[in-house]
């Protein structure tokens, strides 16, 4: 392929030149465990850390640009016990380099995928920072009425994650693309078999819960919803063109042409 032609959509979802050599070149090491670190490292740098930054500064220097809040969000019931799926968000990222394939193939995809939540993360920071919405739901939580659990997980939301960074959800469109990504290598690398047909009905229930459980928790309105539904759809139909490529040749070329080798 000719990398120096390419519009701005192959630019920014094909494999970013040079970006990725270091990387790629110790994706053999420890069995091929390092690798995977490796980009769990750089989930924290590149996605944890403008999500958290943003985050920080919308809520210690910014106000409210506009407020998506509408008359059905309070009317939207708190269920306490929804904060597990909530925050079984953050099993999705571990859970993805579990199942990532060991071979070139799949190790060329989660790189693929890697640079689709970045360019999700910046996307939706810039709406975080420029039309920054403080989420004022958190009032209808009765905290007395919780379980340990939920106290806890509640708890650690609250404290890690301030009521700003609206819309579109994150955890909407992180948690897409990650389920996306996962059904992909399930039904390509064990196809037929009971056990990954199992997860993946779990996968999307969980999913299903998690969109419910940011209205329910009190951690997002409707419209965060929506949007976050919108991007994760488009950024995953955009990723796709990636996908494709990697398919035709099972990831070796597309490392070559990409200068990773």
């Amino acid at each position: 392929m000719d990398w120096g032609q390419s519009d701005l959509h192959h630019r920014l979802v094909l494999p970013w030149r040079g970006f990725w050599r270091p990387t790629w070149s110790r994706r053999e090491l420890l069995n091929g465990h390092w690798f995977r670190f490796e980009i769990f490292l750089l989930g924290l740098l590149f996605v944890a850390v403008p999500y958290f930054a943003s985050n920080n500064i919308a809520a210690h220097y910014l106000g409210t640009v506009w407020d998506p809040e509408i008359w059905l969000d309070r009317e939207i019931p708190v269920i306490n016990w929804t904060i597990i799926p909530y925050a079984a968000l953050y099993l999705f990222y571990p859970a993805t380099l579990v199942v990532s394939p060991r071979h070139d193939r799949g190790r060329a995809e989660l790189v693929l995928a890697m640079q689709t939540l970045i360019l999700a993360t910046l996307f939706c920071s810039f709406f975080f920072l420029v039309f920054p919405a403080e989420i004022d739901l958190r009032d209808q939580l009765d905290l007395d009425s919780l379980t340990d659990l939920e106290s806890s997980l509640f708890g650690f939301v609250h404290f890690s994650d301030n009521p700003w960074n609206a819309w579109p959800s994150l955890h909407i469109v992180h948690s897409y693309i990650l389920a996306r990504l996962m059904t992909h290598w399930l039904s390509r690398e064990h196809e037929g078999k009971p056990l990954a047909r199992a997860f993946v009905v779990l996968l999307w229930v969980e999913y299903a819960l998690l969109c419910i459980s940011i209205l329910t928790t009190k951690q997002h309105y409707l419209f965060d919803l929506v949007t976050g539904l919108a991007v994760g759809m488009v950024a995953w139909r955009l990723f796709q063109p990636a996908l494709e490529l990697v398919a035709s040749d099972g990831g070796g070329q597309v490392a070559e042409d990409a200068g990773w080798t």
